[in-house]
């Protein structure tokens, strides 16, 4: 047995004083109970804890990074034609690893990757609605009509797809700079959107997952996520 302070401070949601506000809070559930009392006992094999409707877990021997994609590689482990993949870029780390969501051979960017299958679920699941931005240079200068088309949903394979956050950055020799925010993972939708209303992807990169940010990060390089990055991404809320 082990108290639920220590508990949580063990799954990384933060210092001890900071997890016994949450208790205090009433924002820790134990086996769909509120907990009112820092002196609880709980069975980390037995017993369910959740904040924010998640259930939460020691980080043992789970892995959790980010790489920032460059185009022509796959996000695959293998492939029957000899191309570069995204584990090319990564060191053998004796565990079977696989991406949150997509990025096709020509698209980079932020690209998740975990051994944590319950953690990816969780992540990808259509309900959560998590944000996903982008910025593309798109073929043309798209009129009002086109930009308005691609905010309200667009229909790809027939269903049309949710709506869109599209920011026109700029416009030159023939382009069009655009943020696109999408909140759902259908294959190549960006790219099919644009498509649907007469344009064409030139440049795709993907900049921010929830409240997870590329930042910085070189083309090709990765790191790790710090334990408040899984955390935050894991219990972020939608606000639309």
């Amino acid at each position: 047995m082990v108290r639920i302070n220590k508990f949580l401070s063990q799954c990384n949601l933060g210092s001890r004083r900071f997890v016994e506000n949450l208790i205090k809070d009433g924002k820790i559930f134990l086996n769909g109970n509120r907990v009112e009392k820092l002196s609880v006992n709980i069975d980390p094999d037995k017993d369910i804890v959740k904040y924010n409707g998640f259930v939460v877990s020691p980080f043992i021997d789970k892995i959790y990074l980010m790489l920032n994609k460059p185009k022509k590689y796959l996000v695959s482990s293998k492939d029957d034609f000899g191309r570069k993949t995204v584990f090319d870029l990564l060191p053998d780390l004796k565990t079977h690893l696989f991406a949150v969501g997509r990025l096709d051979y020509m698209s980079e960017g932020l690209l998740l990757l975990t051994n944590d299958g319950d953690y990816a679920n969780r992540i990808i699941h259509p309900r959560n609605k998590l944000p996903k931005l982008y910025r593309v240079v798109a073929k043309g200068i798209l009129n009002f009509e086109q930009v308005r088309k691609l905010r309200d949903g667009v229909m790809i394979e027939g269903k049309k797809t949710k709506p869109a956050v599209v920011f026109v950055k700029k416009n030159y020799n023939d382009k069009t700079n655009l943020k696109i925010t999408i909140f759902e993972g259908r294959k190549r939708q960006i790219r099919k959107m644009l498509k649907s209303v007469g344009s064409e992807v030139l440049e795709l990169k993907r900049l921010q997952i929830g409240n997870l940010k590329l930042g910085k990060l070189p083309v090709g390089m990765w790191r790790w996520l710090l334990p408040n990055e899984v955390v935050k991404l894991q219990t972020f809320r939608n606000k639309i």
